[in-house]
């Protein structure tokens, strides 16, 4: 008998009852992160390479109409981050999606939704490592080391941080998420000066004419903004790990209301706003996906070290989100491994209340991506970032889901929404995975790498029904014993 069977028997038996299921998974972990902490891993999950490096091969393909693509993306991401609150406040636990797809849609949701997300960032993982090697390679004193050898020390550093302890992880996303903010701010704050003062940038003068004489809005017509919403929703991903990391703060319901709700006006400032300033600082076809349009801008005013500067920046967005997977997927794995659906290993704890088991699982994956950078260094990275984009859909789309199945329960009086709700439901759901579906069906046009993409979703079907079939005995077993206790 599965864990949501239970749980919605109990709840008929006992209508009344307002007491939410726990998850097994959720024991033992500290309540260290503060509210500055998660409020700062929201803007961290916000802002990272997507912006600071991706912006500028977009900008050429797709012209100014980027912000209008970056604007609706980020419109539903914000639709998808604020079921999840909802999930949240219903009930916080450090499983976050994955303990709410067990509840609401049963183990094989669990299972599904958990190796997904795993799938997504242990990918992500060796995009990130490999995007660090790339960075580090910019300065000369670091040219003569193997791109891999850099892999591994980074991967190294940031392993040893998510092991101590989760305070010391909160720490060390506040500051990378301060860096990337105060480097944004000072952008937006140059490149306002540049519009107010009609300052020449590169032989341009900035301000409507770089859009109206240079296409207009669409210099190459809608088709090229909408395909390049699948790489925009690229750039939200980490914004779910506001969820992860409720469970572990002492007031998720005062921390995570403002987190999310931050996160809205947040996207609409750095990435809509740093995209229309560009926009109107330089003619989209300046812009090119080998430099980040940040350095662009800069080095055409003449700005000493800017390349060095906004290096060490996209350096440090790929640390962060490096971090933050490890951070995530050890969570999320844990809590599969109290219900038999992951490693027994991955549901072990350390002394620190760190479930090492479940980082170190996600570390040997990125160890194989040291590997693809030792054997493919040139086509590393777009091979794994194609491939974690499977797996962000996919999350997202379950969370909504979970939401969908959690609004329906709260109608028929089994469960009990929180004053803090994602509006307009049933259709903001149906609306957002339908957009979701839609990005990743974009991928088809694109032969080189996306349609190649899109060719392994059979082939990770049928590695999921192999594992389920796998685990399901241990999975029934864990369910029984639970309901027997």
């Amino acid at each position: 008998m599965s864990k949501e069977a239970v749980h919605t028997a109990q709840a008929a038996a006992h209508p009344a009852a307002t007491a939410t299921p726990a998850d097994a998974g959720d024991a033992g972990y500290s309540k260290d992160l503060k509210h500055r902490h998660v409020n700062m891993i929201a803007i961290g999950g916000a802002i990272g390479t997507g912006l600071f490096l991706g912006a500028g091969g977009r900008l050429h393909n797709a012209g100014p109409a980027l912000a209008l693509a970056y604007l609706v993306c980020g419109i539903f991401a914000f639709f998808v981050v604020r079921a999840l609150g909802e999930l949240v406040l219903y009930r916080p636990s450090s499983g976050s999606f994955v303990s709410y797809a067990r509840e609401f849609l049963g183990e094989k949701g669990a299972y599904v939704a958990g190796w997904m997300y795993f799938l997504n960032w242990s990918t992500t993982g060796i995009a990130d490592i490999t995007a660090i090697a790339l960075y580090t390679h910019y300065w000369s004193l670091f040219t003569p080391i193997p791109q891999w050898v850099l892999a591994l020390i980074a991967l190294a550093v940031v392993l040893a941080v998510n092991l101590i302890s989760v305070k010391i992880f909160g720490e060390m996303e506040f500051w990378f998420s301060i860096v990337k903010v105060a480097t944004l701010v000072a952008f937006m704050l140059i490149g306002i000066f540049l519009l107010a003062t009609q300052h020449e940038v590169g032989g341009h003068t900035p301000g409507l004419s770089m859009v109206t004489d240079h296409g207009g809005v669409f210099p190459h017509g809608v088709m090229p903004v909408v395909l390049v919403m699948q790489g925009v929703i690229f750039a939200y991903a980490a914004l779910e790990l506001v969820g992860v990391a409720a469970g572990e703060t002492s007031e998720p319901e005062k921390v995570v209301p403002r987190a999310v709700n931050s996160i809205m006006w947040r996207v609409g400032l750095f990435y809509v706003g740093s995209v229309v300033l560009l926009a109107l600082l330089l003619p989209g076809s300046v812009y090119s996906g080998d430099q980040s349009p940040f350095v662009t801008v800069l080095s055409k005013i003449g700005v000493p070290a800017a390349g060095d500067v906004m290096n060490l920046v996209v350096l440090t967005a790929a640390m962060s989100s490096l971090n933050s997977g490890l951070y995530s997927t050890g969570r999320i794995l844990r809590s599969m491994a109290m219900a038999g659906s992951a490693p027994k290993f991955t549901r072990v704890m350390s002394r620190t209340q760190v479930p090492y088991g479940g980082i170190l699982l996600t570390c040997g994956i990125c160890v194989l991506g040291v590997g693809l950078n030792y054997l493919m260094p040139s086509q590393a990275f777009e091979i794994v970032l194609n491939v974690a984009s499977l797996g962000i859909i996919s999350t997202w789309v379950i969370i909504m889901i979970c939401h969908l199945v959690f609004v329906r329960r709260a109608k028929a009086g089994l469960v009990t929404r929180p004053h803090f709700r994602l509006p307009g439901s049933p259709v903001t759901e149906i609306a957002t995975v339908a957009f979701l579906l839609a990005c990743l069906g974009m991928m088809w046009n694109d032969p080189e790498v996306g349609r190649k993409t899109l060719l392994l979703i059979p082939l990770i079907a049928v590695l999921l029904v192999a594992g389920w079939f796998a685990v399901r005995r241990r999975v029934a077993q864990n369910a029984e014993r639970e309901v027997t206790q």
